[in-house]
């Protein structure tokens, strides 16, 4: 299966940018953005924030975090392997025998991560879940002196890129968490283009949630917007060894995800709904009773308070080298938000 500008997200998938190293995958983000909006620009924390001039007198900001989890060089050990630390919530038992990307001064540089092999350990070690210093990046050098001609301590790192088209519409990717959600909310954007009867429409691609929701925070200051939607991504539980009772009943391919719960402007939840009955789209809905653990909560705490609602791709494989998404559900996303921003208006009544 093919959506519109499917070339797009190949490109943001595969470009690297965990949190604070953004600028790459910021630069494709930009590109595509700016032939839908009347201004880009980027502040100093690195969001890059498109701008569509509207004619009502209200602001809705769409958001969705560009960074992905990844590594960086702690130290180049006595051996040429390169150690190092994660950004963000990395999984050390996915991680042995993968191949990885660096990043410096040199450009790009593949490696695998290295383990000791299961015929080397003792009983006690065999038993001993993974630690990341148990762990390595092998970039083929000899000595430590040969390594660090090739990498340097701060240089990082990426899954390696490896997007694969699945039967059904799916598709399996690193970094799907949640470049998904800057292509809806860029594609939203490009639906948008020809229509003027708007609110004022900022379109973030924010940076850092993966270490703490900083962009959202200060990106939703600056803007001052009186709705906000982030767009992530939230676990699936379609698959074996996840318990419904806790996680609820959340299947890829069956909609788009619309949260509820303490997080969430009940207008704007309502609104998103009636969207999409009206427009024959299907969703989902997940129980959020606490903090939803997105940007959703740092945009609705921004100042004053912002009517908030999240819109959620239901994903396979969280924080993992191969995520896995239904392209039917971003399209459906990407419907219902274009929908929603058409619906708001002057009358609309934001107070629950």
């Amino acid at each position: 299966m093919q959506i519109k500008d499917f070339h797009y997200l190949k490109k943001l998938l595969e470009a690297p940018g965990p949190s604070g190293f953004e600028q790459e995958v910021q630069k494709v983000f930009r590109s595509f953005a700016s032939d839908f909006c009347d201004d880009v620009r980027t502040d100093v924390h690195g969001n890059v924030i498109a701008y569509k001039k509207g004619s009502l007198d209200k602001k809705i900001m769409l958001t969705a975090h560009i960074d992905e989890i990844g590594f960086m060089v702690r130290h180049i050990d006595d051996h040429g392997c390169v150690r190092f630390d994660s950004i963000g919530g990395v999984d050390p038992a996915l991680l042995p025998g993968l191949a990885v990307r660096v990043y410096g001064n040199g450009g790009a540089l593949d490696g695998i991560i290295g383990k000791k092999p299961i015929h080397l350990m003792d009983r006690d070690e065999r038993n001993k879940a993974v630690k990341l210093e148990d762990l390595w990046i092998d970039i083929g050098a000899g000595s430590a002196g040969e390594a660090r001609k090739m990498v340097s301590v701060g240089d990082y790192g990426t899954f390696m890129p490896s997007l694969t088209e699945l039967p059904a519409g799916l598709i399996a990717s690193k970094s799907l968490d949640d470049r998904i959600g800057v292509f809806i909310v860029s594609s939203v954007l490009r639906e948008l283009a020809g229509v003027r009867e708007l609110p004022h429409i900022y379109v973030v691609s924010s940076v850092q949630e993966e270490v703490g929701l900083r962009g959202a925070v200060t990106s939703a200051y600056t803007i001052k917007p009186d709705i906000g939607i982030a767009v992530d991504v939230t676990h699936a539980s379609d698959y074996p060894s996840i318990d419904k009772n806790k996680h609820g009943d959340i299947k890829l391919g069956e909609g788009c995800v619309f949260h509820v719960g303490a997080n969430i402007n009940s207008r704007v939840l309502s609104i998103l709904k009636n969207t999409a009955v009206q427009g024959g789209i299907s969703y989902q809905l997940e129980a959020s009773p606490r903090n939803t653990g997105t940007e959703a909560n740092a945009v609705q705490l921004s100042r004053g308070g912002v009517a908030t609602g999240l819109v959620s791709v239901p994903l396979r494989y969280m924080h993992s080298p191969n995520e896995i998404v239904s392209l039917k559900d971003a399209e459906r996303a990407i419907k219902v938000i274009a929908g929603f921003c058409k619906t708001i208006d002057k009358h609309t009544d934001l107070i629950p």
